[in-house]
């Protein structure tokens, strides 16, 4: 069975039988493959800043960049000092530093002066912190206004009082207003013509509010709009940048909501059964410390080369399986599973095991899963 797969399926790895598991494998052809699709569908990859908390590795970054792309968004200081390492252009941590986090985020303006550092803010009090801490250092923060387009986590309303704390944030020293920010990650299971109108509703919210801000007399502002789900609509878009992240390698979620966006799955979890517990039981090495665990039991994983598997349990290590009586798995088999959610499954690695022309040949480290790298 392990043979006949190994010579059909894309994803059969020749040389597994020094890989233990669970591990996390990254497919470099198809890697590659998809950063090129996004900048076939956005045409220029100066507008594309894509969002690193999918990989957190250089590797992936130094393809990005050897590709044309010069800007990226992050979510964690750990991630930003990443790009600090590699010289990164320009990155923005999509996120309100406060506190100790703010002083991480001064450190590594001071440490990588190569790389322009930006942030987010959707409150005066935040502006209001950075703007004393950044002119104490004698520095000059650029910001963007987070704006809430209905994912109603972070972000201000995009009306008068995002009009309101820009013109409040100008005045404060210390602080560069640079644009508007929009995430869209709540629009993603709909269909594709519902979810294109949704996006085209948030790119007129997010417009005009630049149009109203530009009559007031602030010129030259950039927007940052979007993930994964509006990505094929705002990259129509001109002047705006995009900021996809799960792109590089996919999921199972992705594959099935964003089915006609093209990208390729490019990172599996593999997975050893450790036990047959019974007749129409198996057990594997999958437990919540291997593969992303907030979905329901039927969404952590999709069994490629077992696809009619039904999930009975998982604890920390282990996940049992119904293969139904006299099922042909043995103990020592291998499953290749693709992670409904493949940004927290990276999280839960310390490195990635890179697959060419079927064989394992390097490790990646996962270096900005760790909350502090350096800085």
């Amino acid at each position: 069975m392990q043979k006949e797969m190994t010579k059909q399926q894309w994803y059969a790895i020749n040389n597994t039988d020094q890989l233990d598991t669970p591990a996390l494998v990254v497919y470099l052809d198809r890697v590659k493959a998809n950063i090129q699709h996004a900048i076939d569908i956005i045409a220029d990859p100066a507008r594309l800043r894509p969002h690193v908390k999918t990989h957190k590795t250089k590797e992936v970054s130094r393809l990005l960049m050897d590709a044309g792309v010069n800007k990226f968004k992050c979510a964690t200081i750990a991630e930003a000092e990443m790009l600090g390492m590699l010289a990164a252009k320009d990155v923005l941590l999509a996120y309100q530093p406060f506190g100790p986090k703010l002083a991480r985020l001064i450190s590594l303006i001071r440490k990588y002066p190569d790389t322009r550092f930006s942030c987010l803010i959707d409150n005066l009090e935040t502006a209001k912190n950075i703007s004393a801490l950044a002119s104490s250092e004698q520095l000059e923060l650029p910001v963007y206004i987070d704006l809430n387009v209905g994912m109603n986590r972070t972000g201000i309303q995009p009306d008068h009082c995002a009009i309101q704390l820009f013109e409040e944030a100008v005045k404060l020293n210390g602080i560069q207003l640079l644009g508007l920010h929009a995430y869209d990650g709540h629009i993603q299971q709909v269909p594709v013509q519902e979810r294109e109108t949704m996006c085209e509703e948030i790119f007129l919210m997010v417009e005009s509010l630049k149009q109203e801000l530009e009559k007031r007399g602030y010129q030259q502002l950039n927007i940052i709009i979007g993930g994964s789900p509006g990505f094929p609509v705002y990259a129509k878009k001109p002047g705006v940048e995009c900021s996809p992240g799960t792109f590089v390698f996919w999921d199972k979620s992705y594959l099935d909501d964003l089915s006609e966006q093209g990208f390729l799955p490019a990172a599996l979890v593999l997975s050893r059964v450790v036990s047959l517990p019974g007749s129409t039981k198996v057990c594997m090495d999958l437990g919540h410390k291997s593969i992303a665990a907030e979905r329901v039991l039927s969404q952590r994983g999709y069994f490629l080369n077992a696809p009619d598997f039904k999930v009975e349990s998982q604890s920390e290590e282990h996940l049992v399986l119904d293969a139904a009586e006299n099922h042909p798995w043995k103990i020592g088999d291998l499953f290749y599973v693709l992670p409904y959610h493949i940004c927290p499954t990276c999280a839960l690695y310390e490195a990635a095991t890179l697959i060419e022309d079927r064989k394992a040949t390097a490790s990646w480290k996962i270096i900005a899963r760790d909350r502090k790298i350096f800085t």
